[in-house]
């Protein structure tokens, strides 16, 4: 059998296959992307599901002239596999590798870069204003899943597209799941021709007389139920979009090849916006990751025979997430105002066991950051105990909500901010390494970085009895596996930890950098040199006691965060100091001006010089400067004498 995959090396190629021979190639592309999420890990059951849409975009479309921009980007594997980069598919999101995500400096296919969602409409109008501007007449596709279509961006940019007018295609690529099931009106939005009062005194009044037919009433109310939803399937799903002055062709099934391509084919040369309804099912054509899509969205090594995902030999510590879920459960026993929000993931912020415990304090927002923040503000305002519980990366999207709307209002509002720091595999778009920077500067917000399990517990706790708002900031990954104490105990505010004096130097810490901080010091007192290590907990407000006291036992201060060094803990400690007129050598380690690659978070560590070597280095050699007579620092991570 010819395997047609082996000789894609660009789109055209596709337009010399048949319609059976773009299926085999479908087959041969599932088969591809199996076998390497099996051993690099990645969004797999999106990627699957868009195989036939993908083909048929670039058989009918003429790739990189016309423009598809990918939403997200979960789903653009087979798009890689077609663009030139098969051969470099087995390095998916690996350390110097192809990226998980559509990038342009990777391919000119790759007309946008992205990572988070909903911006491909967005970006489609912009694309389109420039074409027109410049006379050019190729054609623009923004590819859109029906959970990305939640986020207000979205709605701003259909409603821009319908005024504009241009000509564009948009593809709602509808599954009917995000990472969490979707959630809110819009998922359900084929009934709202259906809630007038009319017709919903019109459907109960049914109901009471169908329950009253013996034996067979209940029967004939699933049958009515049916009837009801293929109804309204069939009469109204392009209304919401019509009403934007956005032509509607659909539902189509994403899996029949011929049938997308003959759509599209009709459709291209259209005027104006046009969208196209796409239904597609996640994990199509692997049976594990149709049976459990949330599961194998975003999935590690896994068997691809049986599509069983494999573990560490050892269980290991919980993760920072679940010990995060477990406590809440407790949090929320004791303090029945607590309510917990998330953005489209319950599962993914450790919300799930919550949700099932206290559905009715539970509130899933959909893909919507910004609302789930100001929605929360409104909670706390009225009396509630609001935890929102996002991503740090997904929080850069809510930033004017926490800072005008839960902030100036000083409400207690509490941010759990998970996956704090680097992240791995997913790359610059998911790395929390700006959350130290864009929040430590709002008025009102207390802000912790706890170092371990226990600690985590502790901040919990503390910001249940915060009179204002409060941020919690913690890795991705397990903890140290430290059992939980008996009684939890709350920080007391802006408190550091002193684990170690020193004379030499001090290093002030930040989460589980604290922990290489300690090793740290151990491996320079075999040097000679007497470092100290201070806990500092709180990012803001600053232990100003503790650090001045420090500062003034010490030759030198270091500091040591995962964060960018530009604007983070660094920089809040030497504003401390400049306010108390303490001069002295001090050296920030932290995270580069830049934005960073992907990889595992070990590997980027080691880079970046934040692993135990990186740190021991940077500071030997700080240390040399500032205190004459020190041993050889040692050779950097280029291998270059320091």
């Amino acid at each position: 059998m010819t395997n047609f995959l082996a000789s894609i090396d660009s789109p055209d190629a596709l337009k010399q296959l048949s319609i059976p021979e773009l299926e085999q190639l479908a087959a041969e592309l599932r088969r591809e992307i199996i076998d390497t999420v099996s051993r690099t890990g990645g969004h797999l059951a999106s990627s699957l599901g868009t195989v036939e849409l993908t083909l048929a975009l670039h058989y009918v479309l003429s790739s990189p002239v016309d423009k598809i921009i990918w939403d997200v980007g979960h789903q653009a594997y087979a798009h890689k596999l077609l663009t030139g980069r098969r051969e470099k598919f087995s390095g998916l999101r690996q350390l110097h590798g192809i990226s998980g995500f559509p990038k342009r400096s990777e391919s000119p296919h790759d007309c946008f870069d992205v990572g988070h969602s909903s911006t491909s409409i967005s970006a489609a109008t912009g694309m389109a204003i420039a074409r027109d501007v410049q006379h050019k007449s190729h054609k623009i596709a923004a590819v859109i899943g029906d959970g990305s279509l939640t986020a207000g961006l979205a709605f701003e940019a259909l409603n821009h597209a319908g005024h504009l007018d241009k000509d564009m295609i948009i593809i709602l690529n509808d599954n009917e799941m995000s990472i969490s099931n979707n959630v809110g009106a819009l998922s359900s939005f084929l009934s709202r021709k259906m809630t007038s009062r009319l017709f919903v005194r019109f459907k109960r009044e049914t109901e009471n007389f169908l329950n009253s037919v013996p034996h067979f009433g209940k029967d004939l109310i699933q049958l009515a139920k049916r009837t009801e939803d293929s109804f309204k399937a069939f009469v109204t799903p392009g209304m919401l979009f019509e009403a934007f002055g956005i032509d509607y062709v659909g539902p189509i099934d994403g899996h029949q090849l011929e049938e997308i391509i003959e759509a599209l084919q009709h459709i291209k040369d259209l005027q104006g916006p046009v969208l196209v309804h796409v239904v597609t099912h996640k994990g199509h054509g692997f049976t594990p990751a149709e049976e459990n899509p949330a599961v194998y969205h975003g999935v590690g090594p896994f068997d691809k025979d049986t599509g069983v995902i494999k573990r560490s030999s050892s269980p290991g510590a919980p993760s920072y997430t679940d010990v995060f879920g477990a406590y809440l459960c407790e949090l929320a026993q004791q303090d029945k105002r607590l309510v917990a929000l998330t953005a489209a993931m319950t599962s993914g912020t450790g919300l799930n066991k919550f949700s099932q415990q206290y559905p009715e304090r539970f509130f899933d927002v959909g893909i919507a950051e910004q609302h789930a923040v100001t929605s929360a503000a409104g909670m706390a305002a009225e009396g509630l105990r609001p935890v929102v519980a996002i991503y740090s990366t997904f929080m850069q999207r809510a930033y004017d909500n926490v800072l005008h709307d839960v902030c100036m209002q000083n409400l207690p509002v509490t941010f759990a901010l998970d996956r704090g720091g680097l992240v791995g595999a997913d790359g610059p778009t998911h790395h929390g390494v700006f959350d130290f920077s864009y929040m430590r500067h709002i008025p009102n917000l207390t802000m912790v970085a706890p170092r371990d399990e226990i600690e985590l517990r502790r901040a919990m706790l503390s910001a249940t009895s915060s009179s204002g708002p409060y941020a919690y900031r913690y890795p991705r990954g397990s903890g140290r596996g430290l059992s939980a104490c008996d009684t939890i105990t709350p920080f007391s505010l802006g408190s550091a930890e002193v684990l170690r004096s020193g004379t030499d130097a001090t290093i002030f810490a930040l989460g589980p950098c604290v922990y290489t901080a300690l090793e740290a010091a151990k491996e320079l007192g075999a040097d000679g040199y007497n470092v100290g290590v201070v806990d500092a907990r709180f990012l803001k407000p600053l232990d100003v006691k503790t650090i001045t006291d420090c500062a003034l036992s010490s030759n030198a201060i270091i500091t040591l965060e995962e964060n960018v060094l530009a604007g983070g803990f660094g920089s809040s400690v030497m504003e401390l100091l400049e306010q108390h007129d303490i001069v002295m050598p001090i050296k920030r380690i932290g995270l580069p001006d830049i934005f960073l690659e992907q990889g595992s978070q070990d590997e980027l560590r080691y880079m970046y010089g934040l692993d135990l070597e990186g740190v021991v280095l940077a500071v030997r050699k700080f240390l040399r400067s500032v205190c004459p007579g020190s041993i050889n620092p040692g050779r950097n991570k280029a291998g270059n004498a320091t």
